[in-house]
């Protein structure tokens, strides 16, 4: 089995940030774990250290900085991402997300799962925008999921959204440059950080992924 890079965008994960790495720990793949501190203030640091990843830092908020600078040190082709603030992961989440591109040689996996609770901003604004503006392209259930898994060759080509639009900018590039996609269930997950959001910041969210989708209609720049 070949090696991969895990890597794990983190900002005030202190919570939830050693029960990921272990869950990743567990994996009879050869996993080389990264977490990038997006600018944090609590002990996200001390803790991923103290599990054995390699802790990695981006100066500027938001999660496609993150996600860029865990890229530029990941040492290995295969490369898989992960948010941070999910504790009940499937024991088998890393060899899911990668089989299809091991066996199968294909490019970019999604992860799709069943909600205990959530998932307003997916059904409510982006499907609908995306069944409107990409009724081609689109096929994931989950657009907006944060576990995925491509080839560094081809993650380093695309240009990362800064912000929470940076998921669904990335599928809709893969789309674009017709690259071969699988989408694997990995089981039912919780996201508490995302069921504690306060109206305002769902809609932030809600307006950044908006845009990332219209950006790439050519409706805004």
């Amino acid at each position: 089995m070949k090696a991969v890079s895990v890597i794990i965008p983190a900002y005030n994960e202190e919570k939830t940030i050693g029960q990921v790495i272990d869950i990743v720990k567990q994996s009879n793949i050869d996993c080389e774990v990264i977490v990038v501190n997006n600018c944090c203030t609590d002990n996200t640091t001390q803790i991923a250290t103290d599990k054995g990843a390699r802790v990695v830092y981006s100066d500027k908020k938001g999660k496609g900085y993150a996600m860029e600078e865990g890229l530029k040190v990941a040492q290995n082709e295969i490369v898989v991402f992960l948010d941070a603030d999910i504790t009940d992961y499937n024991k088998n989440l890393i060899h899911l997300l990668v089989n299809p591109i091991i066996e199968h040689d294909i490019d970019f996996v999604k992860s799709t799962f069943e909600r205990t609770k959530g998932g307003l901003v997916t059904e409510i604004a982006t499907k609908p925008l995306l069944n409107i503006l990409f009724p081609e392209m689109y096929q994931f259930s989950e657009p907006l999921s944060g576990m995925i898994a491509s080839k560094k060759s081809i993650l380093e080509k695309l240009e990362f959204e800064k912000d929470y639009g940076v998921d669904i900018g990335i599928i809709l590039d893969i789309a674009n440059l017709k690259l071969t996609t699988a989408e694997v269930n990995i089981g039912k997950i919780e996201n508490m950080s995302h069921l504690l959001k306060t109206t305002q910041s769902m809609q932030n969210m809600s307006n950044q992924i908006m845009r990332a989708i219209l950006k790439r209609a050519k409706y805004v720049k």
